[in-house]
């Protein structure tokens, strides 16, 4: 009987351990499944919301109206890096020389020599007679202060004016516009190619009319950035005219000053008087040939009449 007991309560003991493990396997199990359904879950709903913000952003493209994607309008995406400044620089010269034409010849060799180019060029004569040119020079940017100090040594420096223009920010923005365009176009040439109906492929047209004039505009205006922050404009004039200063105001008047003064106002009455002569003398022509004609004529015969009339008067009596 004891032997039994034993055994039965083995028995018992075996199954009640069993149990529990079966309970514990059950409960772990149930776990790693909740984990991956989670986990699926989770998956799901991001597929899905990645299909539906494609759907979405294909019907906006579908459209051919959105004028670019979401990041387009939104104004989200990063500017891109600036690499470096630029600068719009232009300056303005006057320099007097003795010898216009070949002052000229100096100013394009300089400018040629740096690898620029000759601008617009003009050249004729003051109301003295002396020659004066303006020629516009295009030199590149690493050498216009080589160039300026070039261009001054031609004769003496009257005027210099210098001015720089910083635009880096305009040609960041620029180049930003262009990539955003191109893209922009791209997007409509692909709906163009997928569109089946009339209507649609009409629109898109239409559509890809004004994006494509849009980006020729900023690609001209990326084309001039570049030329103006490349290459430097400077203004050359060249004259022969000599710059009369102003005498100083406290300078006591000398003899010679006195004299010089003197003949100038002489010479001047003179003249005055020379141009008087001359604008009465026709004036005076007219009255003495006048004159002689009634000495000649008229006097002669009214000196006759009264004699005439006594002898009548005498006659008579």
């Amino acid at each position: 009987m004891h032997a039994s007991s034993e055994t039965t309560s083995r028995h018992r003991t075996v199954q009640v351990l069993s149990a529990v493990l079966l309970a514990v396997a059950l409960a772990l199990t149930g776990c790693s499944a909740g984990d991956s359904n989670d986990g699926g879950g989770d998956g799901a709903k991001a597929a899905g919301g990645a299909k539906e913000e494609a759907q979405y952003s294909g019907g906006q493209d579908d459209k051919g109206v959105g004028g670019g994607s979401q990041a387009d309008k939104s104004g989200q995406k990063k500017p891109p890096k600036i690499t470096g400044t630029h600068i719009i620089r232009t300056a303005t010269l006057t320099v007097r020389v003795k010898d216009v034409p070949k002052a000229l010849d100096e100013a394009r060799a300089a400018a040629t020599d740096a690898g620029g180019v000759v601008g617009d060029e003009t050249t004729d004569r003051d109301g003295s007679g002396d020659e004066r040119s303006r020629i516009v020079l295009r030199v590149p940017q690493d050498r216009y202060e080589e160039v300026l100090e070039a261009l001054e040594g031609t004769g003496k420096l009257i005027e210099r004016k210098a001015k720089a223009q910083d635009v880096t920010e305009q040609v960041v923005d620029v180049e930003s516009r262009v990539k955003s365009q191109r893209a922009s176009v791209a997007r409509v040439r692909e709906l163009m190619d997928k569109a089946t109906k009339l209507s649609d492929v009409v629109t898109l047209e239409g559509e890809l009319s004004s994006r494509q004039s849009e980006l020729e505009a900023l690609l001209a205006q990326q084309s001039s950035l570049k030329d103006r922050t490349s290459m430097s404009t400077i203004t050359l004039s060249l004259s022969e005219t000599a710059v009369k200063k102003a005498d100083a105001q406290d300078d006591d008047p000398t003899f010679m000053d006195a004299l010089s003064g003197g003949w100038s106002a002489f010479v001047t009455m003179l003249r005055w008087l020379a141009v008087a002569l001359g604008a009465v003398l026709p004036f005076a022509a007219v009255a003495a040939l006048l004159f002689l004609l009634w000495q000649r004529l008229v006097r002669p015969r009214l000196s006759r009449r009264p004699a005439v009339t006594a002898a009548r008067e005498g006659g008579d009596d």
